[in-house]
């Protein structure tokens, strides 16, 4: 916000905010390919068929991409996979839908994971994001985690922040065999590490769909435009207002208000 001086009949004190432009984003989504992908939500498909965290993955991405090419087409996108370390999917990125189904449906599990290493999946990263830049463009790391007993880890210089890191962290209930909030530290630990914008972190354990849908679209926010995570209060919930008792006969009440 820059305050003006009054000029002619402006009148004095009044603030006027300078236009800006935001940079488009160049997006890699890094989807985690461990079996854990395949623990079936609690919803089902068509004909009762499970649906499995990677269908819901999947779904979810198609959601982010359409809505965040209605906001601007120049978006692009390009995919990349999680086993012990990351690799591309479809290194080129796109702008156009078909692009990204075609890259989703060449999407298989890796059943040799065992570990989960984040080091190349920086440095892919950080290369693209110089060439990101070269255009006026930044660049946008999404990493969505499917592992309940494997924290991630890498090996990363502090001093270098060229791009923005989002995580999506779909897992078990914490028992015996998995510890989800050791995992959550260490995510929150790369984020802290590498992002250069507020990057934003979210996880769930309830293996329903809407609450991955839900993220997403809160994390269509562009990171130049974004406030601190722990300021966003989105979605608004809606619960029932009662009738007040001194409320006269006829009086409209509405039925729901927003919180």
């Amino acid at each position: 916000m820059e305050r003006t001086e009054a000029q002619n009949s402006t009148p004095q004190g009044r603030y006027t905010l300078l236009p800006s432009r935001y940079s488009s984003e160049d997006i890699i989504f890094c989807i985690d390919v461990d079996t854990e992908s395949l623990v079936e939500m609690k919803v089902t498909g068509p004909n009762g068929r499970p649906i499995t965290r990677l269908d819901s993955i999947k779904q979810a991405i198609l959601l982010f991409i359409n809505a965040k090419l209605s906001i601007n087409p120049d978006h692009r996108f390009a995919f990349a996979t999680l086993a012990k370390s990351a690799s591309w999917l479809r290194k080129e990125f796109s702008s156009e839908v078909e692009s990204a189904m075609d890259a989703l449906r060449l999407l298989s599990v890796d059943s040799s994971s065992g570990h989960a290493d984040l080091t190349q999946l920086f440095k892919l990263a950080t290369h693209e994001a110089k060439k990101s830049r070269a255009q006026n463009r930044i660049l946008r790391v999404f990493v969505i985690y499917c592992r309940s007993s494997i924290p991630p880890q890498h090996q990363w210089p502090v001093n270098q922040k060229i791009f923005t890191l989002d995580v999506v962290y779909l897992h078990d209930k914490p028992g015996p065999d998995n510890c989800p909030q050791k995992v959550y530290d260490a995510l929150v630990d790369a984020l802290e590490h590498v992002t250069e914008y507020e990057g934003y972190i979210f996880e769930s354990g309830q293996g329903l769909s809407r609450v991955l849908f839900r993220h997403m679209c809160i994390l269509l926010s562009h990171p130049q435009q974004r406030c601190l995570q722990d300021l966003v209060d989105l979605p608004k919930s809606l619960t029932k207002k009662s009738p007040t008792a001194d409320s006269a006969p006829g009086e409209e009440n509405p039925a729901v208000s927003s919180q």
